[in-house]
């Protein structure tokens, strides 16, 4: 049987769009490139665990509090965005999830011009009030902290999934010299 030699999906060196791709959605770069059922897993997955880890936080545990305004909370005088991050580390893990973060970064900078209930995001990952977090951990159990955890170890991964889109495969040139060598040995011989 001849050897037909069907050329895999080409790869740049780098790929700065399928590497932004993957932030606004995990895998959704590696989709672009025609890795699909590794964009695929890598979007069930990170997304399953950020999702799953903000149920056991009874979906209040992705925000960005407004904490700058308290002199004692930023001594060094960062901008208020910065310091924001500071006091809520968890959010710089959490943000690169991407577009499932976005809902706090909107609330962050418009809750306190307006504090309407209704609309699509309505209290999706707005920052809860000092009772209702009180509330959470007094009356829950400690699943509320393991689903933060739960939260920023899928942003984390998802560097990890964004890299991979911008670089591309590892061994993507290995496979095309495997491929180009075995397509030049005669019919016979097996490698």
């Amino acid at each position: 049987m001849p050897h037909t030699n069907n050329p895999s999906p080409a790869f740049h060196a780098h790929a700065p769009l399928a590497g932004f791709l993957s932030y606004l959605v995990p895998g959704l770069g590696q989709i672009y490139q025609g890795r699909i059922g590794k964009g695929l897993l890598f979007l069930v997955c990170l997304y399953g665990m950020f999702f799953y880890g903000m149920a056991l936080g009874s979906w209040k545990n992705v925000y960005l509090p407004d904490t700058a305004r308290d002199r004692n909370l930023n001594p060094w005088n960062l901008p208020k965005p910065v310091a924001n991050v500071y006091n809520r580390l968890h959010f710089a893990g959490q943000f690169w999830i991407g577009v499932a973060a976005w809902p706090a970064v909107y609330h962050y900078w418009t809750d306190e011009r307006e504090r309407k209930e209704a609309g699509l995001l309505a209290g999706f990952e707005r920052t809860p009030s000092e009772d209702e977090l009180n509330r959470l951990q007094r009356d829950g159990d400690k699943t509320g902290e393991l689903g933060w955890v739960y939260t920023v170890i899928a942003g984390v991964l998802n560097v990890l999934v964004m890299y991979d889109a911008f670089a591309g495969p590892a061994f993507a040139e290995a496979e095309r010299t495997r491929e180009q060598t075995a397509g030049l040995q005669p019919e016979g011989n097996v490698a």
